[in-house]
């Protein structure tokens, strides 16, 4: 049986960070702690292979620069890792990475260490009024943040962005999740940082499965993958010949 902490989303209690008037050296902590913890914990190599490269190989058959977009990009570890990955992979592939939080943009512009990611402090609401396009969207622990009417706007402005695939990969909600978070971030409890406290939140606004699956609109698939993870994947010809794990196809 699920803990009563976990049983329900926590979706009333804010995370530390998203105060505007949080501690700036915590939050400067934080940013950098993502680069650790998410190469951990977010396991976006197999998000890469399985619908990430395949779209940008796509895109470059048709004799053009592949772009990605990633959606509420934080420090910017994410995006700096697809742009590795492809490089290594022989590649081109051209990232935007967007946060209407201006501490966030700030950051990531300063520690882009040679990524080549482009940095812009706006909304994918901005972008869907500007007419971009972009053949694959993706997000970080995005989606537990967001309230119904958010998360309906976020899809929306995703569909109407991408031209090939998206997939935000969030956080699946259970009593191992949160005490493996808890037990690995000990070493964090006295540290001035705000990814203690703010992880094990997440945890806990985090979706299960099948609460996912409801949220999502029909042409929306969800795909759980390991370490606790869930995949929100659009559009369902995405993957041909598979069937998904929670919905018809």
């Amino acid at each position: 049986m699920m803990d009563p902490l976990l049983r329900r989303r926590s979706i009333d209690e804010p995370e530390l960070m998203d105060d505007p008037n949080c501690d700036p050296v915590a939050l400067d902590n934080t940013y950098r702690l993502f680069g650790v913890i998410n190469p951990m914990v977010a396991s976006w190599r197999p998000v890469y292979r399985r619908w990430i490269r395949p779209a940008i190989r796509s895109a470059s058959l048709e004799g053009r620069t592949p772009t990605l977009l990633d959606v509420g990009s934080g420090g910017g570890d994410v995006a700096s890792s697809l742009s590795r990955w492809t490089r290594r992979d022989g590649l081109d592939l051209a990232i935007t990475a967007i946060d209407p939080d201006p501490r966030a943009h700030a950051w990531s512009s300063a520690h882009d260490n040679g990524a080549g990611v482009e940095y812009r402090a706006q909304s994918t609401a901005e972008l869907v009024t500007a007419g971009e396009r972009f053949d694959v969207v993706v997000s970080n622990h995005v989606l537990h943040h967001l309230s119904p009417s958010e998360l309906s706007a976020l899809l929306a402005d995703t569909s109407a962005l991408t031209r090939s695939v998206a997939v935000h990969n969030d956080l699946r909600r259970s009593r191992a999740a949160w005490l493996l978070y808890w037990l690995g971030t000990l070493p964090l409890i006295r540290a001035r940082t705000f990814a203690r406290f703010d992880g094990l939140l997440s945890v806990r606004r985090s979706y299960r499965r099948d609460e996912l699956v409801e949220a999502l609109p029909a042409t929306w698939r969800v795909r759980q993958q390991c370490f606790f993870r869930l995949l929100a994947v659009y559009p369902a010809q995405a993957e041909p010949g598979r069937t998904s794990l929670s919905q018809p196809s």
